[in-house]
């Protein structure tokens, strides 16, 4: 008898391995990876409050209400944008509104005093407003100290040189009219026109808002420096170890937060005419605040730039929505107390649950 037939029958080859797609760990469902993006929260809370203030206040259905409410949030969400960024970088910057004012203030007083073409003083305001903010980083990374307490020197050096130069210069606590300088009306429809929509009168900051606000996404999102803006916000040390350029992230993102300011100072200027120098105390909570509702974490290193579009629309509809609604705008800053603890808080449980699962 052969050897084979000795054996017996033939052993059975061995089953077949889990198909690659069974090896694989299941994707998470779409309701989870939602709630992992901090932006989700507070698109949540906005719609809340878009639809209960529609329902409180009848005549913000009406499209000039409305786009009175847009410029609102506008002129928050365009330094709420950097502010956001420099958050994910780990860092504060607690003179960017008085920052806003210096700015409308140099070009002003520039333009007026020297009687030279306003868009002399804008310049002049530009390259001021950058050389503000690469000092608030340039001081950050050299010392090593908090950012909290950089800014607030600079914020307290700021709030005094704005009212003690403007004193002694116009012999008043605001900046002269330069509504009848030369290049007034450019500098105007840059920074200050309207635009028409089907009869409705839109500022043109709204679109500037958003545009930054794509600009902002994609920068994160799809280039290195987002990578390093992350990077820088999560650990420093890490960051440096695989070659990001710490240093020059920080300094770059306080210098934005400056660009920020230098814009949203022109708007005022070239809206208003005239600037008062005491104004801007305060408002770099409001654009703090924006960015924490809107998701990013007070420790840094998450976070996005949608999420303080919301922020700021939350700002300007609870703002807006009280005066149309006819109630007491006492108790604006109560709503805005609620809302950063409120958002904090949800931040805070979207976080815990996106590690647990």
């Amino acid at each position: 008898m052969s050897t084979a037939s000795q054996a017996g029958p033939a052993a059975a080859p061995p089953a077949p391995g889990p198909a690659p797609a069974e090896r694989r760990t299941t994707r998470r469902p779409l309701a989870l990876r939602l709630l992992a993006r901090p932006e989700t929260g507070v698109f949540l809370g906005a719609a809340a409050v878009f639809v209960f203030f529609l329902i409180a206040a009848p005549s913000l259905r009406q499209g000039d209400s409305m786009a009175t409410v847009l410029y609102q949030c506008s002129t928050i969400g365009i330094m709420a944008l950097p502010v956001a960024l420099l958050m994910i970088g780990g860092e504060f910057d607690l003179s960017s509104g008085v920052a806003v004012i210096s700015s409308a203030l140099t070009a002003s007083m520039i333009s007026y005093q020297l009687t030279v073409n306003v868009w002399t003083g804008v310049l002049v305001s530009l390259v001021l407003s950058l050389a503000i903010g690469a000092f608030n980083g340039w001081m950050v990374v050299r010392t090593k100290l908090p950012s909290f307490l950089v800014t607030l020197g600079t914020f307290l050096i700021l709030q005094g040189v704005n009212l003690a130069v403007t004193k002694m210069v116009t012999g008043n606590v605001a900046t002269d009219d330069v509504s009848d300088m030369d290049g007034f009306s450019q500098a105007k429809a840059v920074f200050a026109s309207s635009v028409d929509i089907g009869g409705v009168q839109v500022k043109i900051t709204v679109f500037y808002w958003l545009a930054f606000a794509a600009l902002a996404t994609w920068v994160l999102l799809r280039t290195k420096y987002g990578n390093w803006i992350f990077a820088v916000g999560g650990s420093q040390e890490s960051a440096r170890a695989v070659g990001v350029r710490v240093d020059f992230t920080k300094i770059t993102l306080f210098m934005l937060v400056s660009f920020g300011a230098w814009f949203t100072g022109m708007h005022n200027l070239f809206s208003f005419n005239t600037v008062q120098s005491g104004e801007g105390v305060g408002q770099e909570l409001i654009y703090i605040a924006a960015a924490v509702i809107g998701g990013c974490l007070l420790t840094g290193g998450s976070g996005s730039a949608i999420g303080p579009v919301f922020g700021a629309f939350m700002f300007g509809m609870v703002n807006q929505g009280i005066v149309f609604a006819g109630w007491n705008p006492d108790w604006f800053k109560a709503f805005l107390g609620v809302m950063l603890l409120g958002a904090v808080l949800i931040n805070l449980w979207v976080q815990r649950t996106a590690t647990r699962r």
